[in-house]
């Protein structure tokens, strides 16, 4: 079976050819049903399962790194203001995000479905990785002035280092708890 290519622009590589530093298409594809997948179990995700029945321990936080917490503490920090111009320049100019079971692309667009968003927003990570130019945080998100706010939903970011150096966000994926 042939997968459709990522679209050029997504992870700033031509889509015929794999990625520069080691990671493979399939590579960036793993990672992203990885990312997928830990938004929930296919019975919740189908609604056979409530998400209190399956509920485990929150899983530990980790350290993040500081480029990469960095874009946990921005992203925080943005969202908290409602800073939502800030929140989008966050992103590749290509970036992706998840709203009411729909892809959304790009920066203007992110910039407007995030135009209301505010509030305490605190994030936390379980797990991450770099390999070159891409990475991802898996963590948890919630709300309110304490840290640690109570988990409320699970979140999957996919990075993409630009060429100063900078992590920027190519995909924000995210599962509340309910």
């Amino acid at each position: 079976m042939r997968l459709a290519p990522f679209p050029e622009d997504c992870f700033g590589f031509e889509a015929e050819r794999p990625p520069r530093e080691g990671m493979t298409m399939m590579g960036v594809r793993m990672l992203v049903l990885l990312g997928v997948l830990s938004l929930g179990t296919v019975p919740q995700l189908l609604g056979q399962v409530s998400p209190e029945e399956t509920r485990p321990e929150p899983q530990p936080s980790v350290d993040l790194p500081m480029e990469l917490a960095r874009v946990l503490r921005d992203y925080e920090r943005h969202w908290s203001a409602g800073r939502a111009d800030d929140l989008a320049g966050l992103f590749v100019e290509s970036g992706l995000i998840v709203r009411q079971g729909t892809w959304i692309r790009g920066r203007d667009a992110i910039r407007e479905a995030y135009r209301t968003a505010s509030g305490p927003l605190k994030l936390r990570a379980i797990e991450f990785a770099t390999d070159g130019r891409l990475g991802y945080i898996l963590g948890a998100y919630g709300y309110g002035e304490e840290r640690p706010a109570e988990d409320r939903g699970l979140f999957v970011l996919t990075l993409r280092k630009d060429e100063s150096g900078r992590w920027l966000i190519v995909s924000d994926m995210d599962r509340s708890g309910q």
